[in-house]
């Protein structure tokens, strides 16, 4: 077995206290690489159609891959998975940060979950073993309460600490999973269901190596990267993942007061450059990463630490543009807030959002609210939500179970502002822009994922930069607003590249078009740290369509089918200021690059895989009876 992974998933049944040992065989690995792929063939596999997400049937899927910790910059990514409690359908969430590399080296490449405790438990993983054990004295206390007792608690500064948060205890359906206290499985509500389990922890100490088979040709890939990377000029270096808000504004598609608007007027001053200038005290990184995009921020007058990082584009967007808020220091407030909780801050910034449009209105008033102020821009009044949505308080249980069952529960016409899809909210990029976007946002089996593909202002530069797209063999420009069949094709392509990433725990900013790192690369580097010489990009690529058929399966099992691969009617409908001001999506061209996409990806009008489809991407049978995919 080659040493660059273990060879064995750990299993551990929380209804009856116990674990096991699954040992995978080499062509499972090969075949799904790790990450999101080998996630969802244990989901398919192993988990029944129909369950509640929050009940002790769902399982909760912990993944690495097959050169996670390996020193390569940004190979530190691994997922978690399971049945989504947001959407009722399939969940998935990468992080980066420490805990993957570390529960690797415990002699493990994964962890699958099931059944539930009957009391607050977590889990200690080392020297291949895991150790279940009394959490009752965590449970109810913020994330950095639980990082620091369990430290104690182990007499070991060194441990690495997956952990649920309050909202996961109290079942907010936007929760999220967090390690270290600032690298996020931010969507898909998958902190719930630790929750639900009574999971609060997973704790991974490893002493075991993890080399590369071929030490010298992955060493040679190393100082490619290092002769290739400019760290000095790379803007995600710099200024983070922030640093585009300005240029976002200027193009008109800075998300503002819940996706209305394209242009926010305080723009600069919830920037990345502003941050830099101002609260940045440092720039963190994630595992033998050289790019380190992670911010640190302090702001001493609202108890602000670096200890929890600092603010991605996401959060600034959703908790700053997105509901009129313009003040850094506020919005760095309420990013830590949601990082103490453990929420995923995208949905619950869009879910205020939605409240304040409802409020200016005159849908909710102030009784509804429990006296809050919901105006745009209103920081005191965001912040308060922040904390009755963890806690589930008054307001803040409605907003707790999202925009699409906030709305169904208000009524009143308030259905026509709650901006998901398949339940999940809209993040922090506009398609009215970027146009083949919405078709990220929609055949996105999460629901809304801007991390579904690359963006169009990417397709620009085809045989233009050399940003590594040739590879696949896209070569010819496209302009971010056509949505023609070569823009369907190049999305087709990019969405393969980057569920290939989320299987091989390479993060998006170190691969390309935005990083460095050649999908040759990669290549090499796979073929080096495994031993399979004989590995080609071809087959590299057809892992990321293997994954995305195996989601889409999953929810056709869970009911989901055409008519949830739709986009909320305010994308239909023309921005109301900014460069693109009166700037619509066509539906008509929506429906037929759907319809295109359907048939690049071998499935029928009614977006079901084929049975050849099925046959070529060797998933046939991999998910049990399936009758209702034979077409």
């Amino acid at each position: 077995m080659p040493k660059s992974y273990n060879g064995k998933i750990l299993h551990v049944d929380l209804s009856d206290g116990r674990w096991w040992v699954e040992e995978l065989d080499e062509k499972i690995y090969r075949r799904y690489l790790g990450g999101g792929a080998l996630a969802t063939y244990f989901m398919l596999r192993d988990m029944k159609p129909g369950i509640d997400p929050l009940g002790p049937e769902n399982l909760l899927i912990f993944m690495t891959s097959v050169i996670n910790g390996l020193p390569l910059s940004g190979a530190n990514r691994y997922t978690a998975a399971g049945k989504s409690p947001l959407s009722g359908g399939f969940g998935e969430a990468e992080a980066g940060g420490y805990w993957g590399p570390e529960f690797k080296r415990t002699g493990f490449d994964g962890a699958i979950i099931h059944g539930r405790a009957e009391k607050p438990v977590y889990l200690y993983v080392h020297d291949s073993q895991c150790e279940i054990r009394d959490a009752s004295h965590y449970w109810g206390k913020l994330a950095d309460e639980v990082q620091e007792g369990l430290e104690e608690e182990l007499g070991d500064s060194r441990i690495t600490v997956l952990q649920t948060g309050i909202a996961g205890e109290n079942g907010v359906l936007y929760a999220a999973i967090v390690n270290q206290l600032r690298h996020f499985h931010g969507r898909a509500g998958l902190g719930a269901v630790m929750g639900s389990k009574n999971l609060k922890a997973i704790v991974a100490r490893g002493k075991e190596r993890i080399a590369a088979e071929e030490r010298e040709k992955a060493n040679g890939v190393l100082q490619w990267f290092r002769d290739n990377y400019d760290k000095e000029n790379d803007r995600m270096h710099l200024y983070g993942t922030a640093g585009g808000v300005v240029g976002l504004d200027l193009d008109g598609i800075l998300p503002t007061n819940n996706f209305r608007n394209g242009s926010f007027e305080h723009a600069k001053e919830i920037s990345g450059q502003r941050m830099a200038e101002t609260i940045l005290v440092n720039r963190g990184t994630c595992y033998a990463c050289t790019v380190a995009c992670k911010r640190e921020v302090e702001v001493e007058s609202r108890g602000v630490s670096p200890k929890f990082g600092g603010m991605e584009y996401e959060i600034i967007g959703a908790l700053g543009s997105t509901c009129g808020v313009g003040d850094m220091e506020a919005i760095a407030e309420a990013s830590q807030w949601v990082n103490r909780y453990v929420i995923d801050g995208i949905s619950a910034g869009v879910s205020i959002a939605w409240a304040m449009e409802c409020y200016e209105k005159g849908i909710l008033s102030q009784e509804d609210t429990d006296g809050i102020e919901l105006t745009w821009g209103n920081a005191d009044a965001m912040l308060a939500m922040i904390h009755k949505i963890a806690r589930r308080e008054g307001f803040g249980d409605i907003l707790a179970d999202g925009v699409k069952r906030a709305a169904e529960r208000v009524g009143r016409g308030s259905e026509q502002f709650a901006i998901h899809v398949k339940g999940q909210e809209l993040p922090m990029h506009e398609p009215r822009g970027k146009v083949a976007l919405s078709l990220a946002y929609a055949v996105s089996p999460t629901g809304a994922d801007h991390m579904e593909a690359i963006h169009d202002p990417s397709f620009e530069g085809l045989g233009v930069l050399d940003n590594g797209l040739s590879e696949v063999g896209l070569l010819e420009p496209l302009d971010r607003m056509y949505f023609g069949p070569e823009k369907v094709r190049a999305f087709f392509y990019a969405q393969a590249i980057w569920s290939l990433y989320n299987s091989v725990g390479m993060c998006d900013f170190v691969g390309i078009p935005i990083g460095a790192l050649k999908l040759t690369a990669l290549r090499d580097y796979v073929a080096a740290a495994t031993g399979w010489d004989d590995m080609t990009m071809w087959e590299l690529v057809k892992v990321g369509e293997r994954a995305n058929t195996m989601s889409r399966l999953f929810n056709l099992r869970e009911g989901f089918g055409i008519e949830d691969d739709q986009l909320p009617q305010r994308m239909f409908d023309p921005l109301e200021n900014g460069k693109l001001k009166g700037v619509a999506l066509d539906r008509e061209a929506f429906d037929r690059a759907l319809r295109l996409y359907y048939q690049m990806a071998g499935w029928t009008a009614e977006g079901v895989p084929t049975e050849a489809k099925l046959a070529e991407l060797d998933l046939v049978g991999v998910d049990g009876p399936r009758e209702y995919a034979m077409a």
